[in-house]
């Protein structure tokens, strides 16, 4: 078990983290260097075949919050996903024309095809 000190609002708590998989703390192996960024834009804009908006966790559709092809702009929330009672507004990583995949009510897992945007 190792041990960490961490500052809550001001109050130092010590917390115990336990290994369960082996070396759980061993670093990852390096990875290839990562590509010259290309030049910024200002905004981002979606693929020819349009940029997937995949669910990050299993929920609720609660709400559409933009119509079926409606343009949206990068970071704007287009539907709320309910989890664990919690409504998280899911935004465009994108901009593009909206396509959706999901209605409100729909039941989604982990990597939903929510919409394309294109």
């Amino acid at each position: 078990m190792r041990k960490f000190i961490v500052t809550i609002d001001g109050k130092n708590y010590e917390v115990g983290v336990e290994e369960v998989l082996g070396d759980a703390f061993a670093s990852p192996a390096p990875s290839a260097p990562a590509a010259a960024p290309a030049a910024a834009s200002a905004a981002p804009a979606a693929s020819a075949a349009g940029e997937k908006l995949l669910s990050p966790f299993p929920g609720l559709i609660k709400e559409l919050l933009v119509k079926e092809g409606d343009t949206v702009s990068v970071n704007q929330p287009v539907l709320v996903l309910e989890a664990m009672k919690m409504d998280n507004d899911i935004t465009a990583p994108v901009a593009g024309k909206i396509s959706f995949k999901v209605a409100a009510g729909d039941n989604v897992e982990t990597n939903t095809l929510l919409a394309v945007i294109g």
